[in-house]
């Protein structure tokens, strides 16, 4: 028998998506199993993985899980996250491009200017201040996965600005 039909689609063993520990497959099933969190099932069809006490699924890409929300609370606090990990890292967001497949999961959230401004950059949506945009409706096949990546640069006395205050 093939040793790698004895493992699920990700192979022997994987990391946790949620504790980052390498996690052992149970061999003649499609399990992984973490001594933290408990089981992950992985759909070899749309190679995807799923924790089966909360349901949660991740899809992989480039050895990276990213988690694949079903409720818009998760990917704005998944955002909160990585812009706080920006700021630690002496970067600012400039602005965040979400995953099209999300635009109805997060419009509801999403800020808009009050009517009586006239300007174009108050008229785009905007989440914890900073504008947002969509990936493209034909975009690369990552975008497919990934869930929203963020425009940085890195604070200066030039680059910062309260736009609260202006």
């Amino acid at each position: 028998m093939d040793l790698a039909l004895q493992y699920p689609v990700f192979g022997p063993e994987i990391v946790c998506p949620h504790c980052r520990q390498t996690i052992p497959a149970l061999t003649l099933t499609d399990t992984y199993l973490c001594s933290r969190h408990g089981a992950f099932e992985a759909d070899p069809k749309i190679e995807e993985l799923v924790h089966l006490p909360s349901g949660r699924s991740w899809r992989q890409w480039e050895n990276q899980w990213y988690r694949q929300h079903t409720h818009p609370d998760g990917i704005r606090f998944e955002i909160h996250e990585a812009l706080d990990a920006l700021y630690t890292e002496g970067y600012r967001a400039t602005k965040v491009i979400i995953a099209l497949r999300y635009r109805d999961l997060v419009s509801s959230y999403l800020g808009r200017s009050h009517p009586w401004r006239e300007s174009p950059e108050f008229k785009s949506p905007k989440l914890y201040g900073l504008p947002i945009s969509f990936s493209p409706e034909n975009a690369e096949p990552y975008w497919e996965i990934i869930n929203f990546t963020l425009e940085k640069r890195t604070w200066s006395s030039s680059s910062l600005s309260l736009p609260f205050l202006v």
